[in-house]
């Protein structure tokens, strides 16, 4: 979809909103598969409101992405806009932070600690925001000694697809550790702060609304030496390596575990590691990675995903449910 609405071009750098004409999906997603369609990089989380209430009176549709490592979207010209949060400073908005928590809470917050341009750290807390890279925030707050996320590391996309789909490998999940997650309710059009409290955190399931829009996330995480996590982050890499296709195009598990069960196990089980539609693969080394082997298309993976679908449910009576996420419409 291209914007031609002249109002919507007019308000866009009013509201510092970058647009970026015909941008490939292939090009901002791990599988490196989907359309194209115009960008729109949004500078400002106050600006969204705004912008979100413009987009649906001028009848431009619209999605959200994130990082887009857990993603598969349709070839050709996608029939919406999509949107993504840009670089935005945390140390710029710290300071109306700490007074929005001392109105919260009736305190000040301590004086802040190293950051980084998407990260601060005050004490056992880290504010974070959603469009900051997973492995960095991890490897950041480990360098600053906050620790328990060690198995996150190797998991790809940002903080913001983390918290909605409630990432998690070797034991951890991000949803343990999160105190406040700032979000964008589309719903109701407004900015909202939610405790962790009123998040349900499940196995790679929250209670937010599909159009919710991450845009930050207050974490509390547990002291450790830095040696201490490095030993952890290490171990989990080592794993990683040996059985992931860390070198290939891949949205990480296409499928979610059945309870009590393994998606890959029974997917391996079955004889179908490099089973193929086009250039879409069962990754010979994790059979619950399907990989874009070299020119795949979103039809290929669909095929792909469908048949062994099809081939679990009829030797195992379980239907597997997507982990990846399918943009069609």
């Amino acid at each position: 979809m291209r914007i031609e609405d002249g109002k919507v071009l007019e308000a866009l750098p009013e509201l510092g909103v970058e647009l970026r004409r015909g941008v490939s999906l292939a090009e901002l997603t791990s599988l490196g598969i989907g359309g194209t369609t115009d960008l729109l990089r949004i500078g400002r989380h106050e600006a969204i409101p705004e912008l979100l209430n413009l987009l649906d009176g001028q009848g431009v549709t619209h999605k959200f992405l994130g990082g887009g490592s857990n993603l598969l979207a349709i070839d050709g010209e996608l029939p919406f806009v999509v949107m993504q949060l840009g670089p935005t400073d945390m140390r710029e908005r710290s300071e109306d932070r700490r007074q929005e928590s001392g109105k919260r809470h009736g305190s000040e917050d301590p004086p802040l600690q190293p950051q980084l341009h998407d990260v601060v750290i005050e004490g056992n807390f880290a504010f974070v925001d959603a469009a900051a890279d997973l492995g960095k925030t991890v490897t950041f707050c480990a360098k600053n000694g906050l620790g328990g996320m060690e198995g996150l590391i190797g998991v790809p996309g940002t903080v913001g697809g983390a918290l909605r789909m409630n990432a998690g490998a070797y034991g951890t999940q991000i949803g343990s550790y999160v105190r406040e997650v700032k979000v964008y309710r589309a719903g109701e059009h407004r900015i909202e702060i939610l405790t962790g409290a009123e998040i349900s955190f499940e196995y790679r399931h929250t209670s937010f609304a599909p159009d919710d829009m991450m845009l930050a996330v207050k974490l509390e995480l547990p002291s450790k030496p830095y040696s201490e996590i490095l030993q952890g982050i290490r171990i989990c890499n080592e794993k990683r390596r040996a059985s992931q296709p860390l070198g290939q195009k891949s949205a990480g598990c296409i499928f979610k575990n059945p309870p009590g069960a393994s998606a890959g196990r029974m997917i391996d089980e079955l004889g179908l590691k490099g089973l193929h539609v086009g250039d879409a693969r069962v990754s010979d080394r994790h059979a619950n990675f399907f990989v874009n082997a070299g020119r795949a298309s979103a039809a290929d993976m669909l095929a792909l995903i469908a048949n062994v679908r099809g081939q679990v449910e009829k030797a195992y009576g379980v239907t597997l449910e997507n982990e990846v996420v399918v943009w069609n419409a």
